[in-house]
């Protein structure tokens, strides 16, 4: 199904939001749509709503698959007001975003499906997850020169840490169970990355709730939905593997004639298993079985 527009879709498409969990996919540009959108499709989402310009064009097999809602990708703030609005429309209803060229990956999703995931996570009286978004890059820029390339992508094995969220409304103490995440690309090439985009934590994944926004930064108006895991033991955690960040550093004109290769000594050739980011801590299966 196509719609023009958000409000097109809230008034004449609403009802597809009631079987969930809901993938919302923003495209920024044309870069690897379809793929992602397979990706997602094959790990079990059932409705994928696609928010993108009126230029993209997806393949037949699909389109009758997704519903797609045409808008001004680029008007300043448009996918988080438009993230706002589609989960005010269906409360207690989980959520996943990406963008294009991003891929999610959870603990042994090759043999389970996305629902069943958030079913366990609901369990545990979740309602949201973090997600680390892991940066993906081409081995070679001279033959990919936008760094996005699935058959030779890498990613770095290391380089991650955390450190404390302080609070500022509480004389600046460390937030309980809150931690911002740095690594990757954005760490490396921090001189050409603004401050206030350096984190790497997403919480994409989480459940609507009447009142709960979406902040720029990723986080949500409802503390807890901002914590890695609850008060008594450690939960699951996610990774959204992602092309985005080198993308955008070879795409800027002032980064990237200063990036030659984004290969260093800690790459490594991203395998695409769930197994391969548990064995580098990034994610934690918690107590799923």
């Amino acid at each position: 199904m196509e719609y023009q527009g958000l409000d097109d879709f809230l008034t004449n498409g609403k009802s597809a939001l009631k079987k969930g969990p809901v993938a919302l996919i923003l495209i920024e540009d044309l870069t690897e749509v379809d793929t992602t959108i397979r990706h997602h499709l094959n790990i079990g989402f059932p409705t994928i709503l696609v928010l993108a310009p009126k230029e993209l064009a997806l393949p037949d097999d699909i389109a009758p698959r997704v519903h797609r809602i045409t808008m001004d990708v680029h008007r300043d703030g448009a996918f988080v007001s438009a993230i706002n609005q589609l989960t005010e429309a269906a409360p207690g209803q989980w959520f996943y975003y990406c963008y294009n060229a991003e891929y999610l990956f959870f603990p042994f999703c090759e043999t389970r499906a996305i629902g069943e995931m958030l079913a366990f996570h609901t369990e545990e009286r979740r309602d949201a997850m973090l997600c680390y978004v892991v940066d993906l890059y081409a081995e070679n820029l001279d033959v990919h020169p936008n760094a996005v390339s699935l058959e030779t992508a890498l990613m770095d094995k290391s380089g991650y840490y955390a450190l404390a969220r302080m609070d500022a409304e509480n004389h600046g103490h460390p937030k309980e169970r809150q931690l911002d995440f740095f690594g990757g690309l954005r760490w490396r090439f921090e001189e050409h990355i603004p401050k206030d985009r350096r984190k790497i934590d997403r919480i994409a994944l989480f459940r609507a709730a009447p009142g709960l926004r979406l902040r720029p930064d990723h986080t949500f108006s409802d503390e807890e939905y901002n914590t890695y895991a609850c008060a008594w033991h450690h939960n699951l955690t996610a990774a959204i593997c992602s092309f985005r960040t080198a993308k955008a550093l070879k795409s800027n004109a002032g980064s990237t004639f200063d990036i030659h290769t984004f290969k260093w000594h800690n790459s490594t050739p991203f395998d695409w298993t769930s197994q391969q980011l548990l064995d580098l801590g990034l994610m934690e299966p918690g107590q799923w079985f």
